[in-house]
This record gives C-alpha cells, sequence and structure tokens, in this order.
C-alpha cells in the first residue's frame, strides 16, 4: 500500500523546487518573497479566527485567496509556468482594498501622532500582519531588481498594509480601546 507522506526529504540540502521543477536555494529572494506572504497569510487566519465582525472575517478570506495567487505568481519563473486555471491579480483588488481603507477611515478619528501597537490581541495582531506585509513587500521589491514584479502586485503589497494598520484603529475603536500616541519627546 502507497503512503503519501508529507516529508519528501528533497529540501535537506537547502534547496526548494519552484513551481517549473527549477531547483533553487531556501534562501532565495523568491523563496523569501512567497514564503513572507505564506506567514502574512497565517497570520490573517489568525484574525479571522479570532474576529467577530463578519465583513472584516469576509475582507480577510479574501486577501487570503489574493495572497496565495501572489505567492504563486512569484513562484514561477515565467508566464508559461502559470497555473492554467490561475487569474494573475488585477488591477481591481488593489481599488478594493482601497475602498476597504475608506470604509473603514471614514469612521476614525483623524490620526496626528504615531501610535504604539497593543492594548487588545486583534489590534496587535493587525499590527504584526503589518508588519509582515511590509517585510514581504520589501522582499518583492527586492526581487523586482533581479526579475520584472507585476506593478499590480507591488501595489497591492504596498496597500495591504495600509489596510492592516487601518484596520487596527478599527479593532481599537470597535473594542473601545483608547490608542496609545506616540510623538517625540513623550
Amino acid at each position: 500500500m502507497k503512503t503519501n507522506k508529507i516529508y519528501t526529504k528533497t529540501g535537506d540540502r537547502g534547496v526548494t523546487s519552484l513551481i517549473s521543477g527549477k531547483r533553487v536555494p531556501k534562501h532565495d529572494i523568491r523563496i523569501k518573497a512567497y514564503g513572507t506572504i505564506d506567514e502574512l497569510i497565517a497570520w490573517l487566519g489568525l484574525i479571522r479566527d479570532i474576529t467577530t465582525t463578519t465583513d472584516t472575517k469576509t475582507t480577510l478570506l479574501e486577501i487570503q485567496k489574493q495572497l496565495m495567487t501572489i505567492a504563486t505568481e512569484l513562484s514561477i519563473e515565467s508566464k508559461k509556468d502559470l497555473p492554467k486555471n490561475l487569474i494573475p491579480i488585477q488591477p481591481i483588488a488593489v481599488k478594493h482594498i482601497e475602498t476597504k481603507i475608506d470604509i473603514l477611515t471614514a469612521r476614525l478619528p483623524p490620526l496626528k501622532n504615531f501610535v504604539i501597537p497593543g492594548g487588545h490581541v486583534l489590534i496587535s495582531y493587525a499590527h504584526l500582519a503589518r508588519c509582515v506585509c511590509r517585510r514581504a513587500e520589501r522582499y518583492v521589491t527586492e526581487l523586482d531588481k533581479e526579475i520584472s514584479i507585476s506593478s499590480t502586485i507591488i501595489a497591492y503589497m504596498n496597500r495591504l498594509s495600509d489596510y492592516f494598520f487601518t484596520l487596527s484603529r478599527t479593532f481599537a475603536l470597535e473594542l473601545d480601546v483608547e490608542e496609545i500616541k506616540w510623538k517625540l519627546n513623550s
């Protein structure tokens, strides 16, 4: 009887495969980029599990699916390697995130200072997602210096970190947690 094992042992020497089958080091910038996006997807699952707001849960699941698409796009060497049933991320996805940010921002008081993360686990998790998103964005833009990355992917990652910051502030408002403001010499 054949068993399907999760381990393949093919990465035991510090290399992994791209979708094309090409072997690359696990520290390759492409692996760092889509690996960090994978980390972000996991954080969003945690936030989605904790929040009770249906719209936020729905939005986070949509974002997770978009991030899966982006990770797949980053894991190919050329467009010919793109899975046939995968539609690359489209500019409408960036616009959708902008709309979500605008909707959340309309409910929030204006911000004139930096905010120190904390006050509730959901607020902190949203800030962690923002930070991981920024790291993923740095890796994606670094990869863009080696190979051309879709400008839509770069814009989406940039906008997404803004969404997580806005989401953290929204959680503070919904949970009635006072934001700790920070300014120079405070």
